[in-house]
C-alpha cells in the first residue's frame, strides 16, 4: 500500500487546480446563462479536453487520453475545491463509458472521439414519474419497428436536457407483461438508446428546481421518437448501464469532497478574521474550532475510501466488487458535504444567509448529494443486504 499520489497524479492535480482557478471567476455567469438563456459555454468542455479530462475514460484509439478514473476523480475533486464543476461532465463521462464498454465499434467511433474533444455533451435519462430508485418499474418503451427503434413514454428530473447534444436513455424494449410471458430474466427486456433532443415527437417541460450547479431539470416526453442508435445488445441494456454506475458514484463523491474542502477553507478563513468580543477572532473559540477540526478529520478518512474506489476501478475489479465501496463512499462524502455546509453557514452566522457569501447556495447544493444520484436510504438498504447479509427490506 502506497498512499502517496504518483508523479502523474500530482501533475493532474496541478493541471486541475490551474483549470479551476482559470474558470472560477466565470462560473456564476456560466450558471446564469444556463438557467436564464438555456446556453452553456462550450469552451468549458473544449478546455477540459485540452487538459485531457474530457477523454480520461476513453482509450487513445478512440481519441481519448486514457488516463483512467483515478486521475479524472482527482481532477474533479480539485476543481470543486476551486468552486468549478458541471454535472454535465460527470453525465457525459458516464455515458461515454457505457458506450465504450457495450459498443459496438461503430458507435465507439461515432461518439467517443467527439466526447474526448469536448465537442459532444450528453444528458442521461433513467428516472420516470413512477420509477425512481426501482428502475424495473419503468414504463417507457424503446421497441423495434422494422429497422427503427421507436421510443414512447416519459422521463423526469433529467439534468441539462436543454443544453446537451444527445441523450443516453434506458427504456424497456418490450412491455413488462411481454417479457414475463416470454420467460425472459428480470434483467432482460431493456434497451439503452441514444436520442437527439431535436428529434420529431420529442418535447420537454421544465421542472422548477434548485441546487444542481445552475442546470435546469426537465420532464421529457417521447411520442414515436425514432432513436439514433442502440448501445450494446438489444434487450440487454440494463447490464452495461448498471456496470458504469460505480464510476458515477465515485465521481459524485469527488464533487462532494471538493465541495467539503472548499467550504471548510472558507469557514476557517472567516473564523480567523471575524471578531465579535474584543480583539479575539471567533476562530479562537473551541465552539468554532472543534466542529471544523472534526470535519477535517472525516474528510481525510473519506478521501482514502474515495481513492480506493477509483483505484479498484482502474485495476479492473468486477462491478460487484467495487459496488459496495462506491456506494458507501458516495454516502459518506454526501453526508460530510452537508455537515460542512451546515457548519460553514453557522460559522458565518447571519452573513451566511447573504447571497454575497454563497453559503446558503452551497447548503442547497450540498443537500442534493444526500438524494442524488442515489439516495442515502437506498445505499443503506444495499449495504445491509449485500454487505452485511441481512434480509432484503424493500
Amino acid at each position: 500500500m502506497d498512499f502517496r499520489l504518483t508523479e502523474e497524479q500530482e501533475m493532474v492535480r496541478d493541471s486541475a487546480r490551474k483549470f479551476g482557478k482559470r474558470w472560477a471567476p466565470k462560473m456564476d455567469e456560466l450558471h446564469r446563462r444556463a438557467v436564464e438563456d438555456g446556453e452553456f459555454d462550450r469552451t468549458f468542455f473544449t478546455d477540459l479536453a485540452e487538459a485531457g479530462f474530457a477523454g480520461a475514460l476513453i482509450p487513445e484509439e478512440w481519441g481519448g487520453s486514457g488516463m483512467g478514473l483515478t486521475p479524472l476523480a482527482i481532477a474533479m475533486e480539485t476543481m470543486a475545491i476551486e468552486g468549478v464543476g458541471s454535472a454535465m461532465l460527470m453525465l457525459t463521462q458516464m455515458n461515454a463509458l457505457c458506450i465504450l464498454r457495450a459498443g459496438p465499434d461503430e458507435l465507439r467511433q461515432k461518439y467517443l472521439p467527439p466526447v474526448a474533444a469536448g465537442e459532444l455533451v450528453m444528458a442521461f435519462a433513467i428516472t420516470e414519474p413512477d420509477a425512481g430508485s426501482n428502475s424495473f418499474r419503468m414504463a417507457t418503451v424503446a421497441e423495434r419497428r422494422g429497422d427503427d427503434i421507436v421510443l414512447n413514454g416519459t422521463k423526469t428530473f433529467i439534468t441539462g436536457a436543454d443544453i446537451c447534444d444527445k441523450i443516453l436513455l434506458i427504456a424497456r424494449s418490450m412491455p413488462h407483461e411481454e417479457r414475463k410471458a416470454k420467460e425472459m430474466p428480470k434483467t432482460a427486456g431493456f434497451n439503452v438508446v441514444v436520442v437527439d433532443p431535436k428529434a420529431k415527437g420529442f418535447s420537454m417541460t421544465e421542472v422548477p428546481t434548485r441546487g444542481i450547479e445552475g442546470l435546469k431539470q426537465w420532464t421529457l416526453h417521447f411520442d414515436d421518437v425514432i432513436c439514433d442508435d442502440v448501445v450494446g445488445d438489444e434487450h440487454m441494456g440494463i447490464i452495461p448501464m448498471f456496470d458504469v454506475l460505480n464510476a458515477e458514484r465515485t465521481l459524485a463523491a469527488a464533487a462532494a469532497l471538493g465541495m467539503t474542502e472548499r467550504l471548510l477553507l472558507k469557514a476557517v478563513e472567516y473564523a480567523k478574521d471575524r471578531k465579535v468580543f474584543g480583539d479575539r477572532a471567533i476562530g479562537s473559540y473551541q465552539a468554532i474550532q472543534h466542529p471544523l477540526a472534526e470535519i477535517k478529520a472525516e474528510l481525510e478518512a473519506v478521501r482514502l475510501l474515495f481513492y480506493k474506489c477509483a483505484t479498484m476501478f482502474d485495476q479492473g475489479a468486477r462491478p460487484m466488487e467495487i459496488g459496495p465501496y462506491a456506494t458507501m463512499c458516495k454516502y459518506l462524502a454526501g453526508e460530510l458535504a452537508i455537515k460542512a455546509a451546515d457548519q460553514a453557514l453557522q460559522t458565518f452566522g447571519g452573513s451566511g444567509f447573504s447571497s454575497e457569501t454563497g453559503m446558503i447556495d452551497a447548503y442547497v447544493n450540498a443537500r442534493l448529494l444526500r438524494t442524488a444520484p442515489i439516495s442515502r436510504e437506498m445505499i443503506l438498504n444495499q449495504v445491509a443486504e449485500h454487505v452485511l447479509g441481512l434480509p432484503r427490506s424493500y
